[in-house]
């Protein structure tokens, strides 16, 4: 039941991945081993987190349709206050990674949900619950 709502994964799954290696390939490249491993580590904590939001997400549902909100709601408030944290603890020191993360994220983020949005277009979704036969 948890894999029928864990559908769209693959797609934005492998857009990361993609990104994860030219953003790395282009961090290395602008800021050395450094920016190439900021840039990995930028798309691997969008990805976490979107991937984290979607468990979260379907195992809500699959206990009680009605605890989505909530969960949705407390998983965006943690993923974002974590996120915050780790992003003002490296702004604070003098890693030279720190463009290349910061560029990750935002490329990461906008890539992840570009490809949600085209799976989402693609995908056969019917309306209503189809029981199988």
């Amino acid at each position: 039941m948890m894999r029928s709502r864990l559908r769209h994964l693959p797609v934005p799954s492998m857009v990361s991945a993609v990104l994860l290696v030219v953003l790395a390939g282009v961090g290395g490249w602008l800021d050395g081993v450094p920016g190439a491993v900021g840039a990995a580590v930028g798309v691997a904590l969008v990805a976490a987190g979107y991937v984290a939001s979607s468990l979260a997400l379907a195992w809500a549902d699959s206990v009680h349709p009605r605890m989505v909100l909530s969960v949705g709601l407390l998983t965006y408030s943690l993923k974002f206050a974590l996120l915050g944290v780790a992003v003002f603890a490296v702004a604070a020191s003098d890693w030279p990674g720190q463009r290349m993360l910061a560029v990750a994220i935002v490329v990461a983020t906008v890539g992840w949900i570009t490809a949600q949005v085209w799976w989402t277009f693609r995908a056969r979704i019917p309306y209503v619950e189809i029981d199988p036969r």
